[in-house]
């Protein structure tokens, strides 16, 4: 029997994803989380086939999530689902170890071939995820400054540059003030900028936003 953990923090998109996979794939036994506690709670305790795993959980990054649940069950493959676009995070989610990456815009139909896919052992790379893999092969060795984040200093760039405060991206995050501001300190040193409006011009210049 076929087991599936699915993990976000909004009941609605979990109670989505599973009656949309349950129509194609009756037999499939489902699990939830909502958030990275109850993932590595569950996992630790079941084995499962596949984990569905969204990015954005509250108090801990989704790719740190993944090195978590690798530490454990490292033979469990993992797709994310995701609200990030895959340019943004989909190349930091495959090198972390995830079968692969979809948006949450994705068609029922091509989450359903990615994890028939998956569950085959196989990865499930998108044409865009192929793309970025071909570009960054290209330009290894000449990195830009911006691949020297952390993830979760990528994730407040993104936030910062989308026009969030400081105290929304804590929010939104579930993390402190004086955390989220740690970061942007990392961002502000790491990229060599001086505020916030040149986070923004940096990530629009290398088309992290759209």
């Amino acid at each position: 029997m076929t087991k599936i953990l699915v993990a976000d923090d909004h009941t609605l998109v979990r109670e989505s994803i599973i009656k949309s996979l349950s129509i194609s794939m009756p037999e499939v036994i489902f699990g939830e989380a909502e958030n990275a506690t109850g993932v590595l709670g569950k996992v630790k305790k079941e084995n499962w086939d596949l984990l569905i795993l969204d990015l954005n959980m509250p108090g801990r990054n989704g790719l740190d999530i993944i090195k978590d649940v690798k530490e454990y069950r490292p033979d469990i493959p993992i797709i994310v689902l995701s609200m990030y676009p895959e340019d943004q995070f989909g190349l930091r989610v495959i090198k972390a170890g995830a079968m692969g990456y979809l948006t949450k815009n994705t068609s029922s139909q091509e989450l359903m071939k990615a994890i028939k896919t998956i569950l085959k052992g196989e990865q499930y790379i998108t044409r865009t995820i192929a793309r970025l893999l071909t570009e960054g092969l290209r330009r290894d060795s000449d990195k830009l400054l911006h691949e020297s984040l952390s993830n979760r200093e990528f994730q407040v760039l993104l936030l910062i540059a989308s026009g969030k405060s400081i105290s929304d991206i804590a929010t939104e995050l579930s993390l402190s003030v004086k955390t989220i501001s740690v970061y942007r300190a990392h961002i502000l040193i790491k990229l060599n900028l001086k505020n916030n409006s040149e986070i923004t011009y940096y990530a629009f210049k290398h088309g992290l936003v759209g």
